[in-house]
C-alpha cells in the first residue's frame, strides 16, 4: 500500500484497509476477521469473477475459520446490468443471512453489492477483480433506475483486496475501460479549475493531490498495460484505487468526474451500447467523452473571454420558460427530459446573478486560461493514448454519428448542476460557437471523418 493510500485511510474513511499486491488474494481471511470479527461470510460473485478468484477466497476464509453461508452467482452471461431491479434481486438474496457480502467484482457488481448492503444494514469486503472502474473505494454506486442512471448515497467497502495478478489476467477491454474511466480525471480536473476560480467549488489542495498527483503516471504507460505489464497495472489499479479514496474524502464525485463523465451518463440513458454482449461499458463511453471535451477545451484556450459584452449577453439571457423549452427540445426521451429540466432549472441564474457571473468571468479569465492550459492534454494525444490501450476514440465505434456527438455536447450541459466549462460556455454566449467550430471544416471532428 503506498504512503498516499495510508495517508487517505487515515481520514476515518469507510474503507479502513486496502491490500494491493501480487498473490493477494490469501489476505482476504485475515482481512476480513480483523474487520467483522465472529461474523459469516457470503460471496457475491459472476461466472467470471467467480472462477477469477474464487477458489483462493475461499480457501483463505476457510482457513481463518470463518463461516461462509452459500455464493450468489450470477451468470457470466449476459453480463450483469446494475440497475435496480438486480439490487433488489440481490437484497432478497441476501436478506435471509446476516453473512457479510465480499464481492468479487469489478464495476457494476460492485455497485449492486455496495447499495444491496448498505439497504440490508451491513458493510462487505470488495475483492476487485479488474482495473475496469474508479467505482470500487467510491461512497456511491452508480445505478440505473427508471431508465435513469444516478449516483445512490451508500457507504464504501470496509476492505478492499486489490489482486494485482487477477487483474492482469482479466480481459484487455477491461484495463482499457479503466483506463478510460481514469483519463477523465484530465479535464475533469480542469473543469474544477474553472469552478475554483468562480468561487464555486474551491479546490480542496489534499483532495486534488490524491488524484492529480499520481495520475500522469498512471497514464503513461497505455501500450504495457496492454501487455500486461505488472508495474503499469499496479500504477493504474493504485489510481483507480485513489480516485474512490478522494471522492469518500471530499463526499463528493467532484475530484474524479467532469462534463466528459456527462456524455457516458446521457448516452447510457439513451441506450447506447446496452444491447451489446458485452454490453458497452462505461470507462468506454467516458474516453470518448473526454476526448469530446479535449477538443473543446483546445478551443477554449483560444477565447479572450476577458473582453465579453456583459450588457449584449444579458439582453439574450433566458427566461425559465426558454430555457426549459431549450432543455425539452434537446431531450426527447422523456425519463431524461424531467430530469435534465429539473437539473437545468436549479442552475439558471437572474439577470442580476448572471451579471455577477459574467463580471467573474471577465475578470478571472486570464487566472483561469492559465490554469486550465497548465491542466489539459491537447484532444490529438488523448485519443492517441486511448487508441495505444485499444479503448474507443470516436462516436461511429459506438454507434454515434458526428451529428448524434454534436447534440451530446449540449445535451451533457443539461443533465447535471455541477458547473463545468460547459456551463461557462453557456453563460457567455459561446456555447453554440465553440461546438460548432469543432465540426465544421478544419475542425477537430471534422478532420476525423465520419467512421474510422
Amino acid at each position: 500500500m503506498t504512503a498516499l493510500i495510508e495517508s487517505a485511510l487515515a481520514r476515518g474513511l469507510d474503507t479502513r484497509v486496502v491490500v494491493m499486491g501480487i498473490d493477494v488474494l490469501s489476505r482476504t481471511g485475515p482481512v476480513f476477521a480483523d474487520l467483522f470479527p465472529g461474523e459469516r461470510a457470503v460471496i457475491v460473485a459472476d461466472g467470471n469473477t467467480w472462477q477469477a478468484a474464487s477458489e483462493q477466497v475461499i480457501l483463505s476464509l476457510a482457513a481463518r475459520g470463518i463461516e461462509m453461508d452459500e455464493a450468489v452467482v450470477y451468470p457470466a452471461s449476459p453480463t450483469l446490468f446494475a440497475d435496480d431491479r438486480i439490487v433488489a434481486n440481490l437484497c432478497s438474496r441476501l436478506s435471509p443471512t446476516s453473512a457479510v457480502p465480499v464481492s468479487l467484482a469489478s464495476g457494476s457488481l460492485n455497485d449492486v453489492t455496495k447499495l444491496a448492503s448498505s439497504r440490508l444494514g451491513r458493510s462487505y469486503i470488495n475483492v476487485c477483480t479488474a482495473a475496469s472502474a474508479d467505482g470500487y473505494t467510491s461512497f456511491g454506486a452508480s445505478i440505473t433506475v427508471n431508465g435513469i442512471k444516478v449516483t445512490q448515497q451508500c457507504p464504501a467497502p470496509r476492505g478492499v483486496i486489490v489482486p494485482l495478478d487477477v487483474m492482469a489476467r482479466a480481459p484487455a477491454r477491461l484495463t482499457a475501460s479503466g483506463y478510460g474511466d481514469l483519463i477523465e480525471k484530465i479535464p475533469a480536473g480542469a473543469d474544477w479549475i474553472v469552478a475554483d476560480e468562480l468561487g464555486l467549488d474551491p479546490i480542496d489542495d489534499y483532495v486534488w493531490g490524491l488524484v492529480q498527483g499520481p495520475l500522469r503516471d498512471a497514464l503513461g504507460q497505455p501500450t504495457r498495460l496492454v501487455a500486461g505489464d505488472p508495474d503499469a497495472m499496479a500504477r493504474l489499479a493504485e489510481e483507480l484505487i485513489m480516485s474512490g479514496l478522494a471522492m469518500q474524502v471530499f463526499s463528493s464525485s467532484r475530484p474524479a468526474s467532469g462534463a466528459g463523465h456527462y456524455f457516458s451518463h446521457q448516452w447510457e440513458m439513451e441506450g447506447y451500447g446496452t444491447t451489446w454482449e458485452p454490453p458497452l461499458s462505461h470507462g468506454f463511453k467516458v474516453g470518448l467523452g473526454t476526448v469530446a471535451m479535449s477538443a473543446l477545451y483546445d478551443q477554449v484556450l483560444t477565447l479572450d473571454l476577458s473582453k465579453i459584452d456583459i450588457d449584449s449577453r444579458l439582453a439574450t439571457w433566458p427566461t425559465r420558460d426558454q430555457d426549459e423549452h431549450r432543455v425539452r427540445a434537446l431531450q426527447p426521451n422523456p425519463a431524461i427530459c424531467e430530469a435534465a429540466v429539473l437539473q437545468s432549472r436549479a442552475k439558471l441564474l437572474s439577470k442580476d446573478e448572471a451579471r455577477t457571473r459574467l463580471s467573474l468571468i471577465q475578470n478571472r479569465w486570464s487566472a483561469i486560461r492559465t490554469r486550465v492550459a497548465a491542466q489539459v492534454l491537447p484532444a490529438r494525444v488523448v485519443e492517441q493514448m486511448l487508441r495505444d490501450v485499444g479503448a474507443i476514440h470516436h462516436p461511429s465505434q459506438i454507434g454515434v454519428s458526428l451529428a448524434d456527438l454534436r447534440t451530446a455536447y449540449y445535451r451533457a450541459q443539461t443533465i447535471r448542476t455541477r458547473y463545468t466549462v460547459l456551463d461557462l460556455l453557456a453563460d457567455v454566449g459561446q456555447l453554440n460557437q465553440v461546438v460548432d467550430s469543432l465540426f465544421l471544416p478544419g475542425g477537430y471532428w471534422h478532420n476525423r471523418g465520419e467512421t474510422v
